[in-house]
């Protein structure tokens, strides 16, 4: 009836309604664009003055320390989690992020969890990576070495933030971390690539990078000599089939190289800019649509003949391969995948689908499978109850007639009575005599009992980006991304699941998930929501917001499109005293003359896409001041003289923003980019959760 109601009204008075609610969310987006400028962290926070206050805090520790921890460490996103080579009942994790809705927290500590004794161990260091997240790791080939790049840091709320492209070597028997520094190209900087093994190589495929305009996804190769310390870019055929640039791929060693199989990235698509209407339909509109890969790549990889000359890099090829068979369906990103015995072992995954461009459902999974590389096949995995206990005689010992194994047994307790016999002094003959002593061992086996564990035959909860690692033949979960509407919860939990018995999952810990910070702009968006519902029953009437952000963006961009304007105060780490602000102010206006300034590792071109706007109405206000009319020039003329305004500038500040590149890259540090300019640049596609690490 309401609906009815609506279509019977008057359309004027609809009209003026419907204006009004425009003109409330401009006041708002006025707003917040004013509260940025006056108080968000895009601005007053100095990225390099944090990395400072990180760095003191890593020179208070003189050497390497390790520590038991009471609990396992605090939950965390986009980390990486391995099996030690070193150690078989270690498993290793590094770095990671957590974000509660207002404030981000990076970390750089290295845990370590002892698989025979339950326990998770903190190691400290003074030369250890700084905090990051969307890094990627893998172990040497043929080195007990874990092998780090890359990965992102932030400002607490999210305002600004850097790619990594420092290059780390983990020695897991001592703790110690080592910075490698290669002669020649290095790979730039990035997030949410992966890294694998052959032989004395590290490959390095992949990932994205954000920039002041747009989330770029990459699609070069880089391989790692570990025995010459020197980093190869392989150029290849130009009419040679090669995977298109993504992140949150599989990446596989194989024995003649290795293998790659699907992906997310986001692609450019043209779609109708809003919904067509009785009087014919609208415009046309770029956007960025998301794409998960389902392609397959092997990689061959040919290493120098004995004879070559030195640093001479291995031979690579390209090939592509069908789409493996039974893949998971529907489609799902986010889907993770652990080496193990020429398989993977995947698990979880997230399927989107848009609906509309006001809400995105997605559908998430927890279900097990295997991809077999050299079949190329994927098979479902699935949890079995165990077998009975064997049946017992009357006399309440096991039954060890004629099977094998009760063969084997009675063998080896027979060779142990006469290895006891000998020791003894006495002869063979008196061996069947010997009782042997099993207490010895019995306490030893003791000693090594871990708490019970809870078995469920049932799987972890649904999520993606779950971290795995595999250690003899047991596939172990920890954490992972869940979302519900518009609030995203990062897991903290761990299990582990036999591979070879499939005989149920076991919980190693479970804690519950910290609560969510629901900013004020949520809370205005849930109203804003109610009110647009109405109106999307109203269809003839029905007008795109084009200003409006869509919910998909603020649920994928989960930290990127965050409340910058939160009033949840910064770690102390990162605030700064009065003195240090007062300081802060004065070096800022020594450089500052009103205009805009341009950044570390930007481009003329880039700089002027940046600030385009500014530099016109600047070069407008300067032709008043002269008595010219801007309107008399031509747009391409006022853009042309714009530019070389900016052009001016920025080779003004040549010195400066070079001495500021040169610290940073010191540091390891990519380009730095503020979140709001992106944003208003229009390149929101591919924030935060979007990117599907």
């Amino acid at each position: 009836m309401a609906k009815e109601k609506k279509k019977g009204g008057d359309k004027a008075a609809k009209k003026a309604e419907k204006k009004q609610k425009q003109e409330k969310k401009a006041e708002k987006k006025a707003k917040t664009k004013a509260s940025k400028d006056a108080g968000s962290d895009v601005e007053d926070v100095d990225l390099d003055a944090v990395l400072e206050e990180y760095k003191k805090q890593q020179e208070q520790f003189h050497k390497v320390t390790e520590t038991v921890l009471d609990a396992p460490p605090r939950p965390r996103g986009a980390s990486t989690f391995i099996a030690s080579p070193s150690h078989s009942n270690q498993l290793l994790l590094f770095g990671g992020e957590y974000f509660n809705g207002a404030l981000a927290t990076f970390f750089n500590d290295l845990s370590i969890y002892n698989i025979d004794r339950d326990e998770w161990r903190c190691v400290t260091s003074p030369n250890a990576p700084l905090p990051r997240s969307g890094h990627a790791w893998c172990r040497g080939g043929n080195q007990a070495y874990v092998y780090l790049f890359g990965g992102e840091f932030s400002s607490p709320k999210q305002g600004t933030f850097y790619h990594y492209n420092d290059f780390w070597r983990l020695d897991p028997a001592t703790r110690e971390w080592e910075r490698l520094d290669a002669k020649g190209k290095t790979p730039p900087a990035r997030s949410g690539h992966r890294m694998t093994y052959f032989k004395q190589y590290i490959i390095l495929f992949g990932g994205f990078q954000d920039t002041s305009s747009q989330t770029k996804y990459l699609a070069d190769l880089w391989i790692y000599d570990t025995v010459n310390y020197v980093w190869f870019s392989p150029t290849l055929p130009p009419a040679q089939l090669k995977p298109e640039a993504r992140s949150s791929f599989t990446f596989l060693p194989h024995d003649q190289g290795c293998v790659l199989y699907g992906g997310y990235s986001r692609v450019k698509a043209t779609v109708a800019a809003g919904r067509q209407t009785k009087g014919g339909g609208g415009g046309q509109k770029n956007i960025l649509k998301p794409m998960v890969h389902q392609d397959c790549f092997f990689l061959r990889i040919t290493p120098p003949a004995a004879d070559a000359a030195p640093n001479t890099p291995p031979t690579v090829r390209w090939e592509k391969r069908k789409k493996p068979a039974n893949t998971p369906n529907p489609v799902r990103a986010g889907a993770t995948m652990a080496f193990h015995k020429g398989r993977g072992i995947m698990f979880g995954g997230v399927h989107d689908v848009e609906e509309s461009e006001e809400g995105m459902e997605s559908e998430f999974f927890n279900q097990l499978f295997a991809w077999n590389v050299e079949r190329n096949r994927f098979f479902p995995l699935a949890l079995r109850k165990p077998r009975q206990a064997a049946k017992k005689n009357a006399g309440d010992q096991p039954t060890r007639g004629g099977g094998r194994r009760g063969r084997a047994q009675a063998n080896e307790e027979e060779l142990l009575r006469q290895l006891a016999a000998l020791e003894a002094g006495g002869k063979i003959e008196d061996a069947d005599g010997m009782v042997l002593d099993q207490k010895e061992e019995k306490e030893e086996v003791s000693d090594r009992k871990v708490r019970d564990m809870p078995v469920s035959m049932e799987m972890p909860h649904v999520r993606f980006n779950a971290q795995l690692a595999v250690q003899d033949d047991v596939l172990y979960i920890y954490g992972g991304t869940f979302e519900k509407g518009d609030r995203e919860f990062t897991f903290d939990d761990m299990y582990a699941i036999d591979l070879g018995k499939m005989d149920g999952c076991k919980e190693v810990f479970s804690r519950p998930v910290e609560d969510w910070v629901a900013s004020d702009d949520e809370d205005e968006d849930d109203e804003w929501d109610d009110e647009d519902e109405e109106d999307e029953e109203d269809e003839d009437d029905d007008v795109e917001m084009a200003d409006e952000p869509k919910v998909s963006e603020s649920k994928r961009g989960k930290k990127k499109a965050a409340d910058e304007t939160s009033e949840v105060a910064a770690p102390p780490s990162v605030t700064s005293t009065e003195d240090d602000e007062t300081e802060a102010d004065t070096a800022a206006t020594s450089v500052d003359d009103g205009l805009p300034h341009p950044r570390p590792f930007e481009s003329r071109r880039d700089f002027f896409q940046r600030t385009s706007n500014e530099w016109q109405e600047i070069l407008m206000t300067n032709l008043r001041w002269k008595g010219i009319q801007p309107e008399s020039l031509a747009v391409k003329e006022i853009k042309t003289k714009a530019f070389e305004l900016s052009e001016e500038k920025w080779w003004d500040c040549r010195e400066e923003i070079t001495a500021l590149e040169d610290e940073q890259e010191a540091a390891g540090i990519g380009e730095v980019v503020s979140l709001a300019d992106r944003a208003e640049g229009g390149g929101g596609g591919g924030g935060g959760g979007a990117r599907r690490r």
